[in-house]
């Protein structure tokens, strides 16, 4: 199978990437920088929101064949950035067209990466595939993917577009620590508690899904078989590990991991937050046999020891 995949160039990217090469697939990443973890796999460098996208890729693409399926993972994804940064929304959704659109000339289905954020600040135990509802988008990074998801709904029904779309949960894991880039909440943790630096936890008891990448490309790559398969197909999932942990647990295992004392800052959660989210696995375990295997303080020992000896090789 010839597999495209947008933002090849990002933690999800690369480990979706390598996890596909390692079945004997063939994999083509685009990407607006290049891959600094691996060169595995050849990445097209262009930016998704340019009109003529498809074109563009259909050019550049065609020594190498026509894909059979695209996993549409290219997005802005900092929750916080996007509300500062209003605009990159926009480049959201931007990007969302023109990949369907290149999907729709080539006849290629799609794999669209949505978000936990798209459910907004409601208070549930669990949350389910249909409680999404765009009233309650609490950030602009939430609008642009339920904008997203809305265009990939639309191009299925207007034009016969097979899809599945997944929404996934505080991905963490391998290839996560590039903080000069993107300051995600477990590497950074992490960071400061090796320099002996305090950590402000934004919304001390914010109760979230922390979905080690294993699972996540797991789940992904069960998706790709089954719609390329023709045995499943237009359909949403929730893609986390399904257990909710605070802020203050995640701060409290890093620590004991290694041995540190967590100076803890606590300050109101930030603008386009929300303060709960446990996924409802049902769907996804029924239809796709998805079942997540890493407890969140295994997937932490898994996540230090890999950036330990990243760190070795590489400074």
């Amino acid at each position: 199978m010839r597999i495209l995949i947008t933002g090849a160039s990002g933690q999800i990217g690369c480990n979706l990437a390598l996890r596909c090469l390692a079945a004997g697939h063939t994999v083509h990443g685009v990407d607006l920088r290049p891959n600094g973890w691996c060169d595995a796999y050849p990445v097209l460098l262009h930016d998704l929101t340019l009109p003529g996208t498809p074109a563009v890729l259909a050019t550049q693409l065609a020594d190498w064949g026509r894909p059979d399926v695209v996993v549409h993972l290219a997005a802005h994804a900092k929750v916080h950035q996007l509300v500062l940064e209003p605009d990159k929304a926009m480049e959201n959704m931007a990007m969302t067209q023109q990949v369907l659109e290149f999907c729709r000339q080539q006849g290629l289905p799609i794999v669209f990466s949505s978000s936990r954020e798209v459910y907004g600040n409601a208070r549930r135990d669990t949350t389910a595939e249909a409680d999404a509802d765009f009233a309650l988008a609490a950030s602009t990074y939430a609008a642009s993917k339920l904008a997203g998801e809305a265009l990939v709904y639309s191009y299925a029904r207007c034009y016969g577009l097979p899809y599945l779309v997944f929404r996934l949960s505080n991905v963490y894991g391998r290839y996560d620590n590039d903080l000069g880039r993107m300051e995600r909440v477990i590497p950074l943790f992490m960071h400061k508690l090796q320099q002996g630096e305090a950590l402000t936890l934004f919304g001390a008891d914010k109760v979230l899904d922390f979905t080690y990448v294993d699972d996540c490309v797991a789940g992904l790559f069960l998706g790709i078989q089954a719609l390329q398969a023709g045995e499943v197909r237009d359909q949403t999932f929730n893609l986390a590990r399904g257990e909710g942990h605070s802020l203050r647990q995640l701060a409290d295992y890093l620590a004991g991991l290694l041995g540190r004392a967590a100076q803890v800052v606590e300050a109101p959660t930030q603008a386009g937050e929300i303060s709960r989210y446990v996924a409802n696995l049902d769907k996804a375990r029924r239809l796709l046999g998805y079942a997540p295997q890493v407890s969140l303080p295994e997937g932490l020992r898994r996540s230090l020891a890999w950036s330990r000896s990243w760190a070795e090789v590489h400074g």
